[in-house]
């Protein structure tokens, strides 16, 4: 919604506006399948209608394919230490990750998502909780700026975008975080509140279509959980329950293309090669999808194109790349390996994921 804007009450279907805010033209469509304008306005975190970005260009264009960048991280050996580096791939493609520039210093248990032609990171550790916000160009290697920052500083938190606004999601602070807020991805300026997660938590992982925002498991005062929550992203307003992963666990990869959301990994007593699944389209408990071919925990970086999830890193401190075919179920292949040698508690953006249409 522009800035000073009421909310859409009987806008017709197929309107198109220029959003002044994002500078990008977009569409109206009701805010339920089978539903009018305004004949579900009101109902738990349901808008009555919503503006979605009329996308005019594909990553093709931008950067020759769907890439994935993977920022910053913990290294254990042979130098301890938070991580400044920053790799890519060609999603498309297999091979090891190559060099794509810095973040301002290094940072690990962080959060990123992305639009078609930016990419933000934020939040993690320095060693003291941070409230950046970084962001890069995909098509442009060595591109990373200042974005502003978050409302409060803290580390593991999680990310997700409809291509306009990136939504920041629960943490760690010295507590277990609820908050929600966002950003305008193409406008440099500081996080906004959007409301509260049902359940605070950390190291939770966000999937997302254009709609929703959908994030699951993580660990709160009491152990690992596999709740499963959504949000609707151009609208503000506290979460909403989705169902139920098919175990417990944090710190696992998520992968996403307009329809499916996938989970891989994650830890809970040990490290977890197990794989989840959700269609955005009902709300219920995840299916199993297969398995990674390597277990990983702890924030693997993950990203997305429209055919395929992939995640690299996590426990048990490893340099390797996995990937799987979203639309089918099976088990995860070898793709690659990151530049550097260990690495855990990362992150990962794509100018591909389900959040682009």
């Amino acid at each position: 919604m522009a800035h000073g804007e009421n909310p859409p009450l009987n806008i017709t279907p197929g309107a198109i506006r220029f959003n002044t805010d994002s500078m990008k033209l977009e569409y109206f469509r009701i805010g339920m399948e089978g539903g009018s304008t305004s004949s579900y306005a009101g109902i738990g975190t349901m808008a009555a209608g919503e503006w979605v970005q009329i996308t005019t260009d594909t990553p093709d264009v931008q950067t020759g394919g769907t890439r994935g960048v993977f920022s910053g991280g913990f290294t254990p050996s042979p130098s301890p230490g938070n991580q400044d580096v920053m790799d890519y791939i060609n999603i498309a493609a297999t091979g090891n990750a190559i060099d794509f520039g810095d973040l301002s210093a290094g940072r690990s248990a962080l959060g990123a998502t992305s639009d078609r032609t930016r990419g933000i990171v934020v939040g993690g550790y320095t060693p003291s909780n941070s409230d950046i916000i970084e962001f890069f160009t995909f098509a442009s290697t060595g591109s990373r700026a200042d974005f502003e920052d978050l409302t409060f500083a803290r580390r593991y938190p999680t990310a997700a975008s409809n291509g306009t606004r990136g939504l920041i999601l629960g943490g760690y602070v010295s507590d277990y975080q609820n908050s929600i807020e966002y950003v305008t991805i193409q406008a440099a300026a500081e996080a906004v509140d959007f409301g509260d997660l049902v359940t605070a938590a950390t190291d939770r992982v966000a999937v997302c279509n254009s709609t929703k925002t959908v994030t699951a498991g993580g660990e709160t005062g009491s152990g690992r959980i596999t709740l499963i929550e959504y949000v609707q992203t151009a609208t503000l307003g506290n979460g909403a329950s989705f169902g139920d992963l098919t175990a417990a666990r944090r710190g696992h990869g998520g992968a996403c293309n307009s329809t499916r959301g996938v989970w891989m990994g994650g830890d809970n007593s040990g490290d977890q090669n197990t794989i989840d699944y959700i269609e955005f389209a009902t709300l219920g408990d995840a299916i199993d999808f297969g398995d990674l071919s390597t277990a990983a925990g702890r924030r693997q970086g993950h990203v997305s194109s429209p055919t395929r999830g992939i995640c690299a890193g996590g426990f048990t401190n490893s340099n390797v790349i996995q990937y799987i075919q979203i639309m089918t179920t099976g088990n995860a292949v070898d793709f690659g390996d990151l530049t550097r040698t260990v690495t855990k508690e990362n992150a990962g953006a794509s100018n591909g994921h389900g959040g682009l249409g």
